[in-house]
């Protein structure tokens, strides 16, 4: 959304998301972590709808501000009846805030604030925050980076600074983050114009298990038998006189 003046900015708070009964409530899906200060009777909002809508181009009041099953539902001013809400549905709701430079209570930050920013790792430029995707689990910084986007996790562990003089974030991602993990392979042994079929490749392979048996033959052919020994121990018989 465009900046509507000089010191102000627009945030998305809503999206309408269903009609809710018949007297016009609509259910929304929160983008906000302040619905009970966004959305106090009386506050305006800013649709972004198609330009076909013939919404396009006004506000909403609000009147009311209810939960239903822990959903959000809401109350506008002209807004009587169900098929006026239909009308609405899947419209955007913004709202103007004062632009802000420093982060918030438990140092949280709004998207305008880092949009922009330069990510910095290892004190060199990686890449520029495109936008804040906002997830259950957590939020993603989205960083456009010379190769394309890299979705970066919004936590401490990885990004533990935010300078909003200087404008950057530093990160401290993981390996293979901002690049892809290079494999070594392991060295290849030229075999070009060796013959495999040689036989005497086997002999060499063999060589370590092939000597000890050859030391054994050795000590076998060395040692005399059992049958020469009992042949030489007998005494020869005396002629017979």
């Amino acid at each position: 959304m465009a900046t509507p003046g000089t010191g102000t900015t627009q945030l998305r708070v809503a999206r309408l998301t269903k009609a809710h009964g018949l007297k016009g409530a609509i259910k929304l899906e929160l983008y906000t972590d302040e619905p009970d200060m966004r959305f106090t009777p009386g506050s305006t909002f800013t649709l972004q709808v198609p330009r076909t809508s013939e919404w396009h181009g006004k506000k909403l009041e609000l009147v009311e501000l209810r939960w239903y099953n822990s959903h959000p539902v809401a109350f506008f001013k002209g807004v009587d009846d169900r098929s006026a809400a239909e009308t609405l549905l899947k419209a955007i709701l913004w709202i103007d805030e004062e632009v802000r430079t420093t982060p918030g209570e438990d140092d949280s930050w709004y998207d305008y604030q880092l949009v922009g920013m330069k990510v910095v790792r290892d004190g060199a430029e990686v890449g520029t925050v495109r936008r804040v995707d906002h997830f259950p689990a957590q939020d993603l910084l989205i960083v456009a980076t010379p190769s394309g986007e890299v979705m970066v996790p919004f936590v401490t562990a990885i990004v533990p600074s935010i300078d909003p003089v200087a404008g950057v974030v530093t990160v401290t991602p993981p390996t293979g983050l901002f690049e892809e993990i290079v494999e070594v392979e392991p060295a290849q042994v030229d075999l070009t114009g060796v013959d495999l079929s040689d036989p005497e490749l086997a002999t060499i392979a063999g060589t370590d298990s092939g000597d000890g048996d050859a030391d054994q033959d050795a000590i076998a052919t060395d040692a005399p038998s059992s049958e020469d020994d009992s042949t030489d121990a007998t005494p020869a018989e005396d002629p017979r006189s």
